[in-house]
């Protein structure tokens, strides 16, 4: 059976060695797979996978041969486009992107249900760490009530560096690039989007109904200090980008992408440090499991990757089910509603006076004190409330600038 690759990046050549390494293996000379393309736009001379190197989509989507497509390219275009052609063509098609799956997963699984083709995406979520599977098959005789998790490993490193050597922000940006944990442009990563995109495919399949980017709130890590670290560990906590969905007894759910306080005592996420990532699932039966490894890379990935090549390699001629409704503009419900406990630092020129009205506008509020504190700075812990009331107290507080909020993590 013939196997194309589109797109020959780091998980790409990751799955093409990967592929090569398996070929020979004595339990899967029953199931011979063959790679027989790989695209790009770009050529590898000297590659030892350099013959296989094609420019022309055509040549793969016309071969009837090629009955599996990886993609690997990421983004959205002509990612989409590439493999809406090939599940059209009833070529199976396995992903690790996780921007295609959240933008255009309902859309591609309809395709291939028409074309009686298989589409499957284990790697665009923990990389190496299966959960897409153990969510929708493992644990599909649970109820799901929340999903969360840590799913971005750079925002970890540099928030374990900054929590745990007091290291100042840029610093430890600078040292998830040298590590090669960053990329040269980390937008994506520090700002929140690509945790909000896997926090989308897992709220999709916990709670059966599409969930799209653009309906989450998300928040990055630029706007933490060593202050925030210091305030954080004072409470006995970590701080963590946290990515969530929660299931509302009215049948929406809330979803968001924030850094967030979590208490080390009790908690399964807190411990976890430096470029792991970590997925709670909520069921009803089974309570709370967690899945926990290094989530991204080439190796990783590409054997998720090679793994769904497998799968659609087995099942060639019958469908993995995986289904869902398509979303709607109110099935999340708005951010502001959601009610947590949070954590707020704020700036003020007279402290006596912010204090005050601290109190007043939260009642039960708690301060946090920590030796070398700026002055004029303030930091306090906020009862549960809602969260578009409590942005709107804490804006109207005179003389008072909120220059961090988080929330404080319930699990």
């Amino acid at each position: 059976m013939d196997v194309a690759i589109l797109g020959y990046g780091v998980v790409g050549s990751g799955t093409a060695r990967l592929l090569e390494k398996i070929s020979g293996d004595a339990a899967l000379r029953a199931l011979p797979l063959r790679l027989k393309y790989i695209l790009d736009i770009r050529d590898f001379p000297g590659d030892p996978l350099e013959r296989l190197v094609t420019h022309n989509f055509n040549a793969i989507l016309g071969d009837p041969d090629v009955r599996v497509v990886a993609e690997t390219m990421g983004g959205l275009h002509p990612a989409f486009e590439y493999v809406l052609a090939c599940l059209r063509a009833g070529k199976s098609v396995v992903t690790s992107n996780k921007e295609l799956v959240a933008a255009k997963g309902y859309a591609l699984l309809q395709a291939a249900r028409e074309n009686n083709a298989n589409f499957l995406f284990e790697g665009s979520v923990g990389g190496g760490i299966p959960i897409i599977r153990p969510l929708s098959q493992c644990l599909c005789a649970n109820e799901i009530a929340e999903v969360a998790g840590i799913l971005n490993g750079t925002t970890n490193f540099i928030l374990t560096r900054m929590l745990g050597d007091a290291m100042p922000f840029g610093r430890a940006l600078q040292m998830a690039q040298e590590n090669g944990y960053a990329e040269r442009d980390p937008s994506a990563d520090i700002g929140g989007a690509d945790a909000c995109r896997k926090i989308c495919i897992l709220a999709t399949l916990a709670f059966g109904r599409h969930v799209y980017p653009e309906q989450v709130r998300t928040e990055g890590i630029e706007g933490i200090t060593p202050e925030d670290a210091a305030y954080a560990d004072r409470l006995d906590c970590s701080i963590k980008l946290l990515a969530r969905a929660k299931r509302l007894p009215d049948g929406r759910i809330t979803a968001c992408v924030a850094p967030m306080l979590v208490p080390r005592e009790g908690s399964l996420l807190a411990c976890v440090s430096d470029v792991n990532n970590a997925i709670l699932i909520r069921g009803d039966a089974v309570g709370d499991v967690i899945f926990y490894g290094r989530g991204a890379g080439p190796e990783p990935t590409a054997s998720a990757v090679v793994a769904d090549i497998l799968d659609c390699a087995r099942h060639i001629d019958r469908r993995r089910h995986f289904e869902w409704e398509d979303g709607a503009p109110d099935y999340v419900a708005p951010a502001e509603d959601d009610i947590a406990k949070f954590y707020a630092r704020v700036s003020c020129d007279d402290e006596p006076s912010a204090r005050k009205q601290v109190l007043q506008a939260f009642p039960g509020a708690s301060f946090i004190e920590i030796d070398g504190a700026r002055p004029g700075d303030l930091a306090f812990v906020i009862l549960p409330t809602k969260d578009g009331q409590m942005r709107a107290a804490l804006a109207g507080l005179a003389g008072v600038k909120a220059e961090m909020v988080m929330r404080v993590a319930g699990f």
